[in-house]
């Protein structure tokens, strides 16, 4: 069964191109046929593998634009075997989009990629826009990157509240597959109070290992490589490791 991971946050600067980029590539390191699709019109995913997008270049976003542009003409390869990415339109005109919550549903559907690929990881950007649905709507599972502060706190509630009616009306197969703290530090006590309250308002059950603060994911994602392949001694990788491997134990 392929499963279809959205990375989201209503809050900006929570690291979720920092977890779609880095979960991506454990899992494609792990065997796993990964397409990466990044609906974040800041790019950054291309950036974070290092593929280079020009003005030439298929990107996702013209599914929203172009009815007849098709999903697989915009995936390519990069340097990590079993990674594809599906990059954004860093010129993307939000106010051209249309208004189909079901187009990339389709596409996956019709394009066949349910059998091409094993795991599909969205990139969203942080607002409630009809990418951010596509993206819910076309999923299975929602990763929530929160960093452990108050403001992304609420970020995560309204995610939360977004969520609910989608997941019990327009696509029951979705489910929240868990919360990652990301830059944690257990001896600051905002971060403790911050994973606790997530914890009480979430269930204990749906933390995920956490990401600590590691100036090297910031080094990895300007170098444009995955960290494990970066720096694959640092913490960062080390806790990217135990993230995607508590992630394949939840899917499986």
């Amino acid at each position: 069964m392929m499963h279809s991971l959205v990375v989201s946050n209503r809050k900006g600067g929570t690291g979720k191109t920092t977890v779609a980029v880095n979960v991506a590539a454990e899992l494609a390191a792990r065997g796993r046929r990964v397409l990466l699709i990044d609906l974040d019109s800041q790019g950054h995913c291309a950036v974070g593998l290092g593929v280079k997008v020009g003005a030439g270049t298929m990107v996702v976003h013209r599914l929203f634009t172009d009815s007849a542009a098709r999903l697989s003409d915009a995936i390519g390869e990069t340097a990590y075997p079993n990674l594809w990415l599906a990059p954004a339109d860093p010129r993307f005109d939000h106010s051209t989009v249309s208004r189909n919550d079901q187009r990339l549903r389709e596409a996956i559907a019709v394009e066949g990629l349910v059998e091409r690929f094993d795991c599909l990881i969205i990139d969203t950007p942080p607002s409630l826009d009809v990418l951010l649905m596509n993206a819910l709507l076309a999923a299975t599972r929602v990763l929530v990157p929160y960093v452990p502060h108050q403001l992304s706190f609420e970020g995560t509630r309204q995610l939360i509240r977004v969520l609910y009616p989608i997941m019990t009306r327009h696509n029951r197969a979705l489910k929240i597959l868990g919360f990652v703290p990301m830059m944690a530090a257990e001896h600051v006590r905002q971060h403790r109070a911050v994973t606790g309250n997530v914890s009480h308002e979430f269930g204990a059950t749906k933390l995920l290992p956490a990401i600590r603060s590691d100036i090297r994911l910031a080094e990895a994602m300007a170098a444009g490589k995955p960290i494990r392949t970066y720096a694959p001694k640092s913490r960062g990788a080390e806790d990217f490791a135990a993230l995607a491997e508590e992630i394949v134990a939840r899917l499986t």
